[in-house]
């Protein structure tokens, strides 16, 4: 390992940094060495501006992708190499990302997704532990026992998204089948463990393959990844009248806005919305004869 990486993972370790976080940051910096064929430290401002333009136009990766990497390496040149951050704002700006709404799933759909969808308990019961509790993927592979909250009604989740422990919804449905799933599988340490080692958790890939089994057998389109299960937990509070920031914090969300980008996609809302065409006297319209 180089002085570069040593002091680079120090900096991320110490500023609390999400273990994913510093692996993809490490992995951005070491992709940009791997394209110069020289030592990061040695690039300039215009050398990082052609590798991002070689993102964009040759690789034609996302922005979101794309901004990752930015986020990267101003914390490389910023903390390792010391460079001024204005320098780094305008050698490295951020793309502008296009607004994608959340997609989502009906309740009756969900109650397909569960029932039909579903032919064993530990599908069921993951499947309804995310949905009913707005979980993100990793946060809900990592459950242990001891995160049910059974008397408060509440799910503990810890270290979720930016590091933060939040706590959720427990509601009586899923608390029944965590207590049924508890008495047949018997878990260890890990609620939901790996399929060849108990004392390991779900791994993402395999979360993400039994969602797409259960899609199959249901009957129902895709409509993105398993998180979108996450999304119809918001959509659905936020169709039942339940305060915004209530959602914001079961959630986990730091702020408001990126919580009220389901207010764009409430069914229940949109059908309610009158039209302007209603408010006009039509009465007088000929009656056209084809």
């Amino acid at each position: 390992m180089t002085p570069l990486r040593q002091t680079f993972i120090r900096e991320l370790v110490i500023r609390g940094m999400a273990e994913r976080t510093q692996e993809s940051y490490i992995s951005a910096v070491a992709q940009l060495a791997k394209h110069y064929q020289c030592s990061p430290d040695q690039l300039s401002e215009e050398q990082l501006k052609d590798y991002l333009y070689h993102l964009v136009q040759t690789r034609q990766l996302s922005a979101s992708t794309v901004n990752q990497q930015v986020c990267a390496f101003r914390a490389f040149y910023g903390w390792v190499m010391g460079r001024q951050p204005e320098v780094l704002w305008k050698a490295l700006p951020r793309m502008k990302q296009p607004i994608h709404r959340p997609q989502v799933y009906s309740l009756q759909e969900m109650e397909r997704l569960l029932t039909v969808g579903c032919t064993c308990l530990r599908d069921q019961t993951f499947l309804m532990t995310v949905y009913g509790a707005g979980l993100r993927l990793n946060e809900a592979c990592h459950l242990q026992a001891e995160d049910i909250l059974s008397d408060r009604q509440q799910i503990r989740v810890q270290g979720g998204k930016g590091n933060k422990d939040r706590y959720t919804v427990l509601s009586p449905p899923l608390l029944a089948q965590l207590r049924l799933y508890w008495k047949v599988m018997r878990p260890g340490q890990w609620l939901f463990f790996a399929t060849r080692d108990r004392n390991k958790p779900m791994i993402d890939a395999t979360a993400q393959e039994l969602f797409n089994r259960a899609l199959a057998r249901a009957g129902l389109p895709r409509r993105g990844g398993i998180h979108c299960l996450r999304h119809s937990f918001a959509t659905h509070l936020l169709e039942q009248k339940v305060d915004l920031q209530v959602i914001q914090k079961l959630l986990g969300h730091s702020s408001l806005s990126t919580t009220s980008v389901y207010l764009h996609v409430q069914s229940s809302a949109l059908a309610a919305a009158p039209s302007p065409l209603q408010l006009l006297d039509l009465s007088s319209l000929p009656l056209w004869v084809h």
